[in-house]
């Protein structure tokens, strides 16, 4: 499960989350229709509605699919949520990522975000992990 140390998830009060291998902490918080994800002094932001496409991706495969982190530029492994989070062929056509070259980790800050929000299982070992829709 996730540990959240404290944080509603707006600006002035983010979520203190862990990555899925819980090595890192991270904050994130939702402001319209971005979810903005501060790792020490890097940001990201990604289109707010990947966390709604990723859980609809997630119900539609009904099983565990890997991750497969990986930053903008690097290559992803078919299959994974890191590889659809950046394809042609999702909801949005292409990078949830919203700052050209900050568009990767897709799946290693918004997976947490979904199992905080009580819709996703994810695994935390320290490599390699899956996550899989609730009900």
């Amino acid at each position: 499960m996730s540990t959240v140390t404290y944080g509603t998830g707006v600006a002035d009060d983010p979520w203190i989350l862990k990555t899925p291998s819980q090595t890192s902490e991270f904050q994130a918080w939702k402001d319209g229709d971005a979810l903005h994800v501060q790792v020490g002094s890097t940001r990201l932001s990604y289109q707010a509605r990947g966390l709604e496409d990723l859980h609809a991706m997630l119900k539609a495969r009904g099983d565990w699919v890997a991750l497969g982190n990986a930053d903008e530029g690097k290559p992803t492994a078919d299959g994974t949520v890191e590889a659809w989070a950046r394809a042609a062929d999702n909801p949005v056509g292409g990078y949830y990522g919203l700052r050209k070259g900050y568009r990767g980790r897709f799946a290693n800050y918004v997976t947490p975000v979904l199992e905080l929000l009580g819709l996703v299982e994810l695994e935390h070992e320290p490599r390699n992990n899956r996550v899989r829709a609730k009900g």
